[in-house]
């Protein structure tokens, strides 16, 4: 196949988004011809490395949000809407490798939010704005939490907070410079790895520590199988989207997937990394909840420990509240970077001066943004439920439902020849398959929920936390430690 042909293919399937005689294993053998002879490799990394990505972004401070979802909840709702959560993630994320598998050409989520919407330019740029804010959000957490930790750790009464936000972003910042997911696996593994550890730590700390932090005689600690008789719904549904933020990382999965050598075996990494993220999330959740109790809870959970119980677990997050952070600023950079130089360029297959200017500009402006928005937004637990309201709705549920129906739609084209609708589609399927039928409707009903009703207690508890001066003020000296 040659390279106007491929192009060809693109125009085809950009047309036909969701039927196409299209030959995909073509395709990706000659991407992967093409670029074994330029001296960066993207399409070099394996189902090893890419677990090693996948468990960076899920091993990671988030969980340490569990036991306050868990203090909402209930332990017993809160281990029925992790698994439910966990199990539905494992689901849309097969999807995504099977789509990306049938359509190789699409390399990231806004490719693949065009190709699912009619072919819709304007759907690509809205994916673009979303997957972008979305990721540079996270960043923003990650340069709030590396502040809290420098203020924790050195029980900081003289130095500016803003400095150790500045601190972070540039640690963070030369950590994202590396060109290909390959180079990063290894260091993923590490991050990962050290925030194991701090799980284990504070899930045995709390448990041998004699009480938690700020512990008052008067008030036992106290922990509930179910949700209060009078929690609110904002508070159940603030937990909710926490579980759900943790979970749903597919909006990093097709740019994964476009740089794997082989893009199938992207399932191996995915179900690996979820029965050891959903062990790790439930036990981490349960343990710490239980043994800290309704009233002492914090999010992150680090902070219910006591004296150095709290500064050597939080000590073993810091690789991870680094290196993710990092991770999605590649990720972004990437997408960017692509974007700027298309796929013949020299600048973006060689080591040109150009090529590493833009690259390190490219990460140098996106830390510069999460660093003001992690000073305009100093809030942890919110922030993550804000994002999971405004972003997973689509990334997690909505975008994955619609491509459940696209491949379903181009498995009948290729077995018959013909286009079908709908409720077409719905008759001529197996019982199995009207069972999925059924589940992406769900799915989709879900990421709707979440962006409506999920958006509106999101933005009543910042409202909330506000009036009752639970956040400091922007660019604010005073310290945040836990």
């Amino acid at each position: 196949m040659s390279s106007s042909s491929i192009k060809d293919s693109k125009l085809e399937l950009s047309e036909q988004s969701d039927v196409s005689s299209f030959d995909p294993d073509s395709f990706l053998q000659k991407e992967l011809d093409e670029d074994s002879q330029n001296n960066i490799n993207y399409r070099n990394c394996s189902w090893q490395k890419t677990a090693g990505l996948l468990f960076s972004e899920y091993i990671c401070l988030a969980i340490m949000s569990f036991p306050w979802s868990y203090s909402v909840l209930g332990l017993g709702l809160g281990l029925i809407v992790t698994v439910i959560v966990s199990l539905l993630c494992l689901y849309t994320g097969l999807i995504i490798c099977d789509y990306c598998a049938a359509y190789p050409h699409l390399t990231n989520v806004c490719d693949i939010g065009q190709h699912l919407i009619f072919g819709s330019k304007w759907v690509w740029y809205a994916t673009a704005a979303a997957f972008l804010l979305n990721n540079t959000l996270i960043q923003a957490l990650h340069v709030l939490v590396g502040a809290k930790y420098w203020n924790t750790i050195s029980d900081n009464t003289t130095i500016c907070s803003v400095v150790f936000g500045v601190i972070t972003a540039i640690i963070c910042f030369l950590l994202s410079l590396p060109r290909t997911f390959s180079h990063m696996s290894g260091v993923g593994y590490f991050s990962a790895i050290t925030m194991f550890i701090a799980v284990i730590l504070a899930m045995v700390f709390a448990g041998i520590q004699s009480h938690p932090f700020k512990y008052d005689p008067s008030t036992p600690v106290h922990w509930t199988a179910w949700p209060a008789s009078d929690a609110k719904y904002v508070d159940i549904m603030s937990a909710v989207l926490n579980i759900v933020y943790t979970f749903v990382g597919q909006i990093t999965y097709p740019s994964f997937i476009s740089q794997m050598k082989k893009p199938r075996e992207f399932r191996k990494a995915l179900i690996v990394v979820t029965i050891c993220e959903l062990i790790t999330f439930a036990l981490a959740g349960s343990i710490v909840y239980v043994y800290v109790g309704n009233a002492y809870i914090t999010a992150p959970a680090f902070g219910s420990l006591t004296g150095n119980f709290k500064k050597i677990a939080f000590s073993f997050a810091l690789p991870t509240i680094l290196f993710l952070g990092s991770l999605y600023s590649n990720v972004s950079s990437q997408f960017l970077f692509h974007q700027i130089f298309n796929k013949s360029s020299k600048h973006r297959n060689e080591h040109t001066a150009v090529g590493w200017g833009v690259w390190t500009l490219l990460n140098l402006v996106l830390w510069a943004i999460a660093f003001v928005l992690a000073e305009v937004i100093p809030f942890f637990s919110d922030l993550l439920s804000l994002m999971s309201s405004l972003f997973d709705c689509f990334f997690g549920f909505i975008f994955w439902a619609l491509a459940y129906f696209k491949l379903r739609r181009l498995y009948y084209y290729k077995k018959e020849g013909i286009k079908i609708g709908f409720w077409e589609l719905f008759n001529r399927s197996s019982v199995v398959s009207k069972f999925e039928f059924v589940l992406n409707i769900i799915i989709f009903g879900l990421g709707v929920y979440i962006l409506g009703p999920g958006l509106y207690a999101t933005i009543q508890s910042i409202i909330w936390s506000y009036q009752d001066s639970l956040y400091g003020k922007p660019f604010s000296c005073v310290s945040n430690a836990l």
